[in-house]
């Protein structure tokens, strides 16, 4: 069947309302150190992010209200503080470096100094751009959150340590539920006004939790039900109400979790480790292909990083071949493209999914 061309967000729409577009839809996101050897590549300069998605021909654009806001926290030496205390320390390794996260400010707070800690204000947020950039990028698929929206294993783990929120999650401490209600208040808040401010033109709402190990769930799905669901629920309400997909990010093995998503209102489901258990293309494509769409599936820890240029085109060939048919599929990678990727790789799975992911 030969297609019309189509406009990046009328090719995601199409893919995410499973149905076949012109060609499958591409997405970015990197490391800092192969972000900055593909935009030499492409002669361009190091902040010439829109540049690269070009070059890419990504279809994605992420809108955000950037903070405006009063400093919350103090600087610490050798170390990044955020808005919300999370501290951060940047290591250097032989191919790149990455934000260790270090220091754990809130690991043993009680309930009273949890309530004290600074967050930031829904008012400290600059919305008035937001409808403007929106035009910018009127053609391409727009998106409000991220990952980090909503997750609360990984994100609270940064500032109160993995070990003592799963303990927590477990033992229903009150201090972890005030610092959850805390955050997902001012959360929520932005993320709604952000999506008004965009004047019904944002077309997905992306939020995340991380809910697997390599090999088997990180926690129960009656644990999930309990904790975490109601939460996330939440948010994926805010897309109900401006009638916006939602897609969550979920690592490792979690496709266990994937009804539950179903149920509340889930349509596209990020990452997809191939190697992680139960998470094969094959198998998502099978069970869940006619519930869900899928976006990633290309492995950061898999030929990109360690093949060769032939065993990137083979890997995304073979994806597409399994995940094309009747839409339903984005392409990207399942995390940030790590910086021991060689650059002729990352190119090579670029360059492979325009050329075979056309329908």
């Amino acid at each position: 069947m030969t297609h019309r061309t189509m406009t990046p967000r009328e090719r995601v729409l199409t893919a995410f309302a499973r149905q076949e577009p012109d060609r499958v839809p591409i997405d970015y996101d990197s490391n800092p150190g192969i972000d900055r050897r593909l935009k030499e590549h492409f002669g361009l300069a190091v902040d010439d992010h829109e540049g690269l998605r070009l070059a890419l021909g990504v279809d994605f654009r992420v809108i955000r209200a950037p903070y405006i806001g009063p400093k919350l926290h103090a600087d610490v030496p050798g170390v990044v503080v955020d808005i919300w205390g999370i501290h951060r320390r940047w290591i250097e390794h032989e191919t790149g470096g990455y934000w260790d996260y270090c220091d754990w400010p809130l690991k043993d707070a009680t309930v009273e100094e949890i309530e004290r800690w600074p967050m930031p204000s829904p008012d400290d947020f600059d919305y008035s751009g937001i409808v403007e950039r929106c035009r910018q990028w009127d053609d391409y698929c727009l998106v409000v959150g991220g990952a980090g929206l909503g997750d609360i294993i990984n994100s609270t783990g940064m500032i109160r340590t993995m070990e003592q929120v799963l303990v927590d999650l477990m033992t229903d401490d009150p201090a972890l539920r005030c610092y959850l209600d805390r955050k997902a208040a001012v959360e929520l808040e932005i993320t709604y006004r952000t999506i008004e401010a965009a004047r019904g033109r944002i077309d997905i709402l992306h939020m995340g939790e991380d809910l697997g190990t390599q090999i088997a769930p990180m926690i129960s799905l009656k644990l999930y039900r309990k904790q975490l669901r109601p939460r996330h629920q939440r948010i994926i309400d805010i897309g109900k109400h401006f009638d916006i997909p939602v897609m969550v990010h979920t690592c490792g093995s979690s496709s266990w979790v994937y009804d539950d998503f179903i149920e509340m209102g889930v349509s596209i489901v990020d990452t997809l480790q191939p190697e992680a258990k139960n998470m094969g293309p094959a198998y998502l494509k099978q069970r869940y292909g006619d519930r869900l769409s899928f976006h990633g599936c290309i492995s950061t820890a898999g030929p990109v990083a360690y093949g060769t240029v032939d065993d990137v085109v083979q890997n995304v060939r073979e994806t597409l071949e399994i995940m094309m048919p009747g839409g339903g599929y984005a392409l990207a990678p399942t995390h940030q493209l790590q910086d021991n990727s060689p650059t002729e790789n990352v190119l090579a799975m670029y360059e492979a999914a325009h050329k075979y992911g056309v329908y």
